[in-house]
């Protein structure tokens, strides 16, 4: 499993409708050649290549196998609410660098951080929270919502 790195959300990127066609076009398959996606764009297999290639280097997009955890041994999902004190900011990183952390946001409301943990089992997740979360300067308090079946996760929202 690999985790997303913290980073400073840099200003908005304008993308031309070739740009948006080209990552709707990755959302539907991701392992579409470019000469295939040129041909839906009418661009050059090489002018494709060099925007996809851009739109990476930007962020603006990651290409990336999404696996269903219960498939590959984690049967335990869980969301946790994060009451803090202190700097979020610091708090957020230090969460980011777990393992088991695969979604950190810094919110308003009820609670300062969500954060969504994939985990083995019940076990891993008690270790996890009392040993590794709980512990973390600036921690008040935490309430966890365990996943009871995951109804919809995609990630096709478009461009537009």
């Amino acid at each position: 499993m690999t985790s997303r790195q913290p980073r400073d959300r840099s200003p908005e990127i304008r993308l031309d409708d070739v740009a948006k066609r080209i990552i709707e076009l990755l959302q539907v398959d991701g392992r579409q050649s470019y000469a295939a996606i040129a041909k839906a764009v009418g661009l050059s297999e090489a002018a494709v290549r060099q925007r996809v290639q851009r739109l990476l280097d930007a962020e603006v997009m990651q290409i990336v196998a999404v696996t269903d955890p219960l498939q590959v041994g984690f049967r335990r999902q869980a969301m946790i609410g994060i009451k803090a004190d202190g700097d979020l900011v610091e708090l957020g990183d230090a969460l980011s660098a777990m393992q088991e952390v695969d979604y950190v946001v810094t919110t308003a409301g009820s609670f300062d951080l969500l954060v969504e943990v994939v985990c083995e089992d019940d076990d891993h997740l008690l270790h996890l929270l009392t040993k590794n979360i709980r512990l973390l300067p600036g921690v008040t308090s935490t309430e966890t919502f365990v996943y009871l079946k995951l109804n919809k996760q995609h990630y096709n929202w478009g461009t537009r």
